[in-house]
């Protein structure tokens, strides 16, 4: 773990801000209101009749006093980019031995106006019946999907995270989430965030997205 960790730092002292901005945009959010199909899931679609709006995504120690908060849009590329390619070293060299919380936050633009909270909505439905891990299980494989998004996307990311494809897809249907989502997004605007993702690490902006900088400015608050 130790190489890993300095292989971070160095290349967070070495390589210049990339991708700082990442997804930008000044939009309202909102369900988009499109009708999902399921497809092969051949669900019979009923509106979710109490969602756990308090649920928030959280892995790591609980208990830490080094708090790193991930405001994101499922439907940006640049998020998808530090969920696929930069989160992993994070996740691995400071959440899973329990050196930071860490946190998801929501915070659609959106890119997309069709899908960003409802797949948002899955998520957070995944994560609420079945466990944070089962959440960012979800949220890695949806997006795998992403530029691609629909009631069969959702399910199989469902599926790929132990968790009920047809509960998913209706989460997503009926934006279940959405109020939660939005809040969110408050919070995120109170804070700063112009753009996804926006990492803060005890409150204060990271840089930019990268794993090196994110790495950076976690060893700097341990």
């Amino acid at each position: 773990m130790e190489r890993t960790r300095r292989s971070l730092l160095a290349g967070a002292a070495s390589v210049g801000v990339v991708g700082a901005a990442g997804c930008l945009g000044g939009g309202g959010g909102g369900s988009g209101g499109n009708t999902i199909d399921p497809g092969e899931y051949d669900c019979d679609l009923s509106e979710p009749s109490d969602p756990d709006l308090e649920f928030r995504p959280v892995i790591g120690d609980p208990e830490s006093d080094v708090v790193v908060q991930s405001f994101v849009d499922f439907t940006c590329g640049h998020c998808a980019t530090y969920e696929l390619e930069h989160f992993p070293a994070i996740r691995e060299e400071y959440v899973a031995p329990g050196e930071v919380r860490y946190e998801h936050w929501d915070f659609p633009i959106p890119v997309n106006e069709a899908w960003a909270v409802p797949v948002a909505s899955a998520a957070r439905g995944v994560g609420a019946r079945q466990g944070p891990e089962a959440f960012f299980e979800f949220a890695s494989t949806a997006f795998e999907s992403q530029g691609s998004y629909s009631g069969e996307a959702i399910g199989a990311a469902a599926d790929a995270a132990g968790a009920d494809p047809c509960a998913a897809i209706a989460d997503a249907q009926f934006a279940a989430y959405e109020e939660a989502s939005m809040s969110d997004r408050s919070e995120g605007e109170s804070m700063g965030v112009q753009g996804t993702p926006t990492i803060f690490v005890n409150g204060e902006p990271t840089d930019d997205y990268r794993a090196e900088t994110v790495a950076a400015a976690i060893e700097s608050a341990l």
